[in-house]
């Protein structure tokens, strides 16, 4: 069976270097292209266990037009975002909130929190 082999760019540090990244499992990996260390974790873990930082919005909780911006503390699993962003466009949060806020913890069970990204009152008069 031929090697599965993929291109991808390192954001690890400011190079941007061009990875050529071989194999498909932690033994036969093989990583080329890179000009410091972290092209080598980078590409390893992007290979075998890539992982995001989610950012969306949260529907603000009796107000229908509002949302409110969130996103992980950490990265996660990135083939989990899908069940976690089903998850949060579901959600509605009550106002005010600061940022910081964790809206959601331990997400998925990773130990992962949500947290608010920006401050909302809540409208006057309500």
């Amino acid at each position: 069976m031929k090697d599965k082999k993929r291109e991808i760019i390192c954001i690890a540090c400011p190079l941007g270097c061009h990875l050529t990244v071989t194999g498909g499992t932690e033994e036969d990996l093989v990583i080329t292209g890179n000009s410091c260390p972290k092209g080598i974790e980078y590409g390893r873990e992007e290979s075998l266990s890539p992982k995001r930082v989610i950012t969306a919005t949260v529907a603000a909780e009796g107000h229908p037009h509002l949302r409110i911006p969130v996103k992980s503390s950490k990265p996660l699993p990135k083939n989990l975002i899908p069940s976690v962003l089903n998850r949060i466009y579901k959600m509605a949060i009550p106002l005010p909130v600061k940022v910081g806020d964790c809206i959601l913890e331990n997400i998925e069970e990773t130990g992962v929190q949500l947290v608010v990204t920006k401050s909302i009152k809540k409208p006057e008069g309500q």
